[in-house]
């Protein structure tokens, strides 16, 4: 008979480099459902995958009710059903739709900063210029008094 893993908070916590405090949270809001030996949180094989997905959702932008909307549909049916990959493909294509702005965003900036950059350099230019003049006319000035 074999023995179900189970793992600590400080052993997921230093596994996924998160804080214990994080995985706290994540339990207060549903996520993740750890038995208790009194005070002490023991998670589960599934506890440890869900924070594995709940991690990887937040890269990705998922909010943490649409990763506990996602866990919720696969409770209901375990194998998987045609609501949680409905769901996660409309998270996935806003998600994907919110990183092409972004990206569409940073590009509009740094064109932005790169005229702003041209700007700068060109009237720095002007002004080395005019000084070089001034200060070449003032050193004429006085060889010639």
């Amino acid at each position: 008979m074999s023995e179900k893993r189970t793992f600590s908070i400080s052993e997921l916590s230093q596994e996924f480099d998160v804080t214990t405090r994080s995985i706290r949270f994540y339990e207060d809001q549903g996520l993740l459902k750890p038995s208790r030996r009194g005070q002490t949180r023991i998670f589960s094989t599934k506890d440890r995958v869900r924070l594995k997905l709940i991690l990887r959702g937040k890269r990705m932008g998922f909010t943490l009710s649409e990763t506990k909307e996602l866990f919720d549909l696969w409770d209901e049916t375990p194998t998987g059903n045609e609501k949680q990959l409905l769901k996660m493909l409309e998270i996935l294509s806003t998600r994907r739709a919110h990183l092409e702005q972004q990206k569409n965003d940073i590009a509009m900036a740094e064109m932005e900063m790169e005229t702003a950059e041209a700007r700068c350099r060109e009237a720095l230019a002007e002004l080395r210029k005019r000084e070089t003049k001034t200060s070449k006319a003032a050193t004429d000035d006085a060889v010639t008094r």
